[in-house]
């Protein structure tokens, strides 16, 4: 797992400045809370995500899962059975835990998608850089580029024209051609309830790694909780997108007009042709090459060559077209 530590707070200031495990059911609607057993008050100070549990913090959870018991931490569960089994010290127990999420979320900070988000920006160079960023030594911002809140770009970057960059932390020597944003809100919603008002806040950030080339015209979204994470070395071509939570290891080159849904793990040396379609939560070991225009459905093992939809051992791949050219079955 990579593990980021940054300061929430110096990119979505806090709303409230204090509130306690015992007080958070009065932000959440009372139609969609049924219980609450808390045996701790304790100030919440994090939001905790499954990849990383904070003291003194929120985790919305569906599903049991382990974590040290000495934590200060506010479970909130949709989940009947967790909360009947009182499993961990403080709960609260709702209907619909993505609109608790909301609720919460959107009472403790200020982010980009609420129309009471801020900014303080200083013109310099013909481009706007947040008086709240970061900027090395040697970096340069080109021309109509935006550096938003909390931002921090490491030493010899190369930032090129009509750039925005929001809620990231970006390494050494990284070269962001032009177009490109970086940090944007995630692609979350729910189904039930869907429309702009109602999308998942988004509070995590983007974290690129030293020596990072990355092409015009690419999206790299936030994460909604910890972090979307670029890996050292690695060569991203134009047009691509990387969605929420996506993890992707170091040494990776991916060509252009790809796009990789949220919360999918890419791990080093792997090797994307162009309008590769990967979907979410999977993973892909190290050393995999993937053919142009593949639709990656499943989890591929590492040393893994594939090709084709749904993706297969390219082997069987170009099998399967011979197979479907002469009229010859594949067994």
């Amino acid at each position: 797992m990579i593990d980021v530590n940054f300061n929430r707070s110096n990119f979505y200031p806090l709303k409230l400045k204090k509130i306690s495990s015992k007080n958070i059911f009065k932000i959440i609607n009372s139609e969609i809370l049924f219980d609450q057993d808390i045996n701790k008050d304790f100030l919440i100070k994090e939001i905790s995500s499954i990849e990383k549990i904070y003291n003194n913090s929120i985790l919305f959870i569906n599903h049991k899962i382990k974590f040290n018991n000495k934590l200060n931490i506010l479970v909130i569960t949709n989940n009947k059975d967790l909360f009947d089994q009182r499993y961990y010290d403080n709960n609260i127990y709702v209907k619909n835990s993505e609109l608790a999420y909301r609720e919460i979320l959107n009472s403790i900070y200020l982010h980009e998608d609420d129309i009471n988000f801020k900014d303080n920006f200083i013109f310099k160079n013909n481009c706007y850089i947040s008086k709240f960023a970061k900027i090395g030594q040697n970096a340069k911002i080109g021309i109509n580029s935006i550096i938003c809140r909390g931002v921090e770009i490491g030493n010899n970057c190369i930032i090129k024209n009509n750039v925005t960059i929001k809620n990231s932390i970006i390494g050494n020597n990284v070269n962001i051609g032009d177009n490109t944003v970086v940090g944007g809100t995630g692609f979350g919603f729910d189904l039930i309830k869907m429309g702009s008002t109602n999308i998942k806040p988004h509070i995590g950030i983007v974290n690129i790694e030293d020596n990072v080339m990355i092409g015009s015209n690419c999206s790299i979204d936030r994460a909604r909780i910890h972090i979307t994470h670029i890996g050292s070395n690695s060569m991203l071509d134009n047009q691509i997108h990387i969605g929420h939570n996506v993890i992707l290891g170091n040494n990776c080159c991916i060509a252009a007009q790809t796009g990789i849904a949220g919360s999918t793990t890419i791990q080093d040396n792997v090797i994307i042709g162009g309008q590769v379609g990967i979907a979410g939560h999977i993973i892909i070991g190290e050393n995999v090459k993937i053919a142009a225009k593949s639709g990656v459905t499943k989890n591929i093992e590492s040393n893994s060559t594939i090709a084709g939809f749904p993706a297969i051992d390219i082997k069987l791949w170009k099998k399967s077209i011979i197979g479907n050219k002469y009229g010859y079955k594949r067994n």
